[in-house]
């Protein structure tokens, strides 16, 4: 039987594509790696062949296509029972997946302002108004699930799940353009970035040929 492949853009760049690749590789549930460079020449027919959407991530297993992110995350779930993907307690879970929601439709401040670029240092970049207020929320939001319920671990529901693959972007984010964090929002960002396969994910973009122009914000 052939595995699922996770098809993904650039890792330098592609905060959408780091989420469900960072958490098959943590919680190690097998699949392939289909890397699509994002809009260079074969951009257009490579992702049209695979993404209904036209857009990275895009994970096939067999003829069934998933194409965005949370949906991914579902599917995964459903495949892969047992707490795993989710917190196995139901107020916790719940709480998760408030939490990976709040993160896939909102922060749009800090996403204009603070591009995902692995490869950069750039302390004091980006830091608007706009950004520094979705800071604040995240920052209130992350100490509130440890608070709740990261008895069990240092993450956000105490073992790593879905809700920290979606803010890992934001960690990444957050260590590339140099944010003053709280105590709490320290030692999860130290946490995250000491995963093996998020250092794995860093290391192949810091060694990508491609730049996009505009996603280089100096």
């Amino acid at each position: 039987m052939s595995l699922p492949v996770l098809h993904i853009g650039n890792k330098n760049y592609s905060s959408w594509s780091l989420r469900p690749w960072l958490l098959m590789k943590v919680l190690e549930i097998p699949f392939e790696e289909h890397l699509i460079p994002l809009f260079d020449e074969n951009w257009d027919a490579e992702i049209a062949r695979v993404s209904p959407s036209r857009k990275v991530p895009c994970l096939t297993d067999g003829d069934v296509a998933v194409w965005e992110t949370m949906a991914i995350m579902e599917y995964l779930h459903e495949h892969h029972p047992g707490g795993r993907v989710w917190p196995e307690n139901p107020k916790a879970r719940a709480m998760a997946r408030c939490a990976a929601n709040e993160m896939h439709g909102g922060f749009t401040g800090l996403r204009s302002a603070m591009p995902m670029n692995v490869r950069k240092s750039l302390p004091g970049r980006g830091h608007t108004e706009s950004a520094l207020k979705d800071i604040a929320r995240i920052e209130t939001l992350w100490a509130d699930c440890r608070k709740a319920h990261g008895s069990g671990g240092p993450f956000l529901f105490g073992r790593f799940c879905a809700a920290d693959a979606m803010f890992a972007p934001v960690v990444s984010r957050f260590v590339t353009y140099g944010v003053d964090l709280q105590p709490v929002s320290r030692a999860y960002v130290e946490a995250v970035m000491s995963l093996p396969a998020m250092e794995a994910w860093i290391a192949a973009g810091r060694a990508e040929p491609w730049i996009i122009e505009h996603d280089e914000v100096d």
